[in-house]
C-alpha cells in the first residue's frame, strides 16, 4: 500500500513539474566546458521552473593544430567529454527532465586565444561539407543524446552566401531527419558577424528557435537603459526571433547586475525570451554560479 502511494506522489509530482516547465517556455541557457575546467553537469544549479539548455563547448570542424587544420566538415567533440560523457548527459536529463543539451559549434578559438576556429568549407564543393557535416554531427548528437546544436562560428573564410547555404541546410537537414529537436544562433555585434548570420536568419528563420546574442561582447554597457537599447535593436535585427539575452561571468568590462537588472525590466514588459551565460567554467572558477541562480529566479518569476 505504502509503495504505491509513493508511486501516485512521484507522478503527480513529475506531471505538476512537467506542467510547470510547458507553462513557463523562458530559456535559461550555459556553456560549458569553453575552458577546460574541471567543471561537471552537476555543479549548475538548475531551476525546475524554467527550460534549461546546456551546450557543450565545442564540437569543431578541424583540427587543434596551430593554426587549425580544417576538415571540411568532418566534426569531432573538443568539450572535455570526461565531465560531459553521454552517461554524464543522460544522467542529469534523468534527474531534471527539464534540461536539454546541445552540441555548440565553431567557438572562437582553440589551444589558445590566438588560434582562431574559422567557418572555412571547400569553396569548391560546399555540397561536400554539408554532406560531412550532417553525417559527423548525426553520429555524435546520437553517442551523446544531445537535443540540438548551437551555431557560433565567430572567424570566417568564407563568403556570406556560403555560410547560409552550408549551415541553413546543416539545421534543416538534421532538423527534418529528427536528429534534433532545436537549433540556436549565437552572433555578437561585429559587421561581418552581424551580416552572416542576419542572412542565415533571413533564410532559414523557420528552422531556428533562439538567437543567443552575445550582448557581454559590446563595449562597455553603461546603464540599464542602454542594455534595453541593445536588445530592443537585435530583435529589430532578428524579426520574429526568440532572442536570449546574456552575461558572462569570465567578462569584467559589463557588469552582470546591470544585465540582470535589464533583464526584470525586459520580463516586466513581456519582451524576455531567456537569458545565457558564457560560462560554466568561468562560473566555478570565480563566483560559484549564484549570477545563474538570479537569473534564472528572473525567468521563474511572472512577466
Amino acid at each position: 500500500m505504502s509503495s504505491t502511494i509513493y508511486l501516485h506522489l512521484s507522478s503527480s509530482l513529475l506531471s505538476t513539474t512537467y506542467l510547470g516547465i510547458m507553462a513557463n517556455s523562458k530559456i535559461f541557457a550555459e556553456y560549458i566546458t569553453a575552458k577546460f575546467h574541471d567543471v561537471n553537469f552537476t555543479d549548475v544549479p538548475i531551476n525546475p521552473a524554467v527550460n534549461f539548455h546546456f551546450i557543450c563547448a565545442f564540437a569543431i570542424d578541424c583540427y587543434a593544430t596551430t593554426p587549425p587544420t580544417p576538415t571540411n566538415g568532418r566534426f569531432n567533440v573538443h568539450w572535455n567529454n570526461q565531465r560531459l560523457s553521454p552517461a554524464s548527459i543522460s544522467a542529469i536529463k534523468q534527474s531534471h527532465p527539464n534540461v536539454r543539451v546541445f552540441a555548440g559549434l565553431g567557438g572562437a578559438s582553440i589551444v589558445n586565444d590566438n588560434n582562431l576556429v574559422y567557418f572555412e568549407p571547400n569553396p569548391v564543393d560546399t555540397d561536400s561539407w554539408v554532406s560531412n557535416a550532417v553525417n559527423s554531427l548525426t553520429t555524435i548528437i546520437r553517442e551523446y543524446k544531445l537535443d540540438g546544436i548551437d551555431i557560433d562560428y565567430e572567424s570566417f573564410k568564407s563568403d556570406t552566401n556560403t555560410f547560409t547555404k552550408c549551415i541553413g541546410q546543416l539545421i534543416r537537414t538534421l532538423k527534418q531527419t529528427g536528429v534534433i529537436q532545436f537549433a540556436s544562433i549565437a552572433p555578437y555585434n561585429d559587421p561581418t558577424v552581424q551580416e552572416k548570420y542576419q542572412a542565415l536568419w533571413r533564410e532559414h528563420g523557420d528552422f531556428i528557435d533562439y538567437v543567443n546574442f552575445q550582448f557581454y561582447a559590446y563595449p562597455q554597457i553603461l546603464n540599464v537603459e542602454q542594455y534595453v537599447q541593445y536588445y530592443d535593436s537585435q530583435m529589430a535585427n532578428y524579426p520574429g526571433a526568440n532572442v536570449l539575452a546574456s552575461f558572462s561571468t569570465g567578462n569584467e568590462v559589463n557588469r552582470i547586475d546591470i544585465c540582470l537588472n535589464a533583464c526584470e525590466s525586459l520580463n516586466m514588459q513581456g519582451k524576455l525570451n531567456g537569458i545565457f551565460n558564457w560560462s560554466a567554467d568561468n562560473s566555478l572558477l570565480h563566483n560559484r554560479f549564484n549570477y545563474e541562480e538570479q537569473a534564472q529566479e528572473i525567468l521563474a518569476g511572472p512577466n
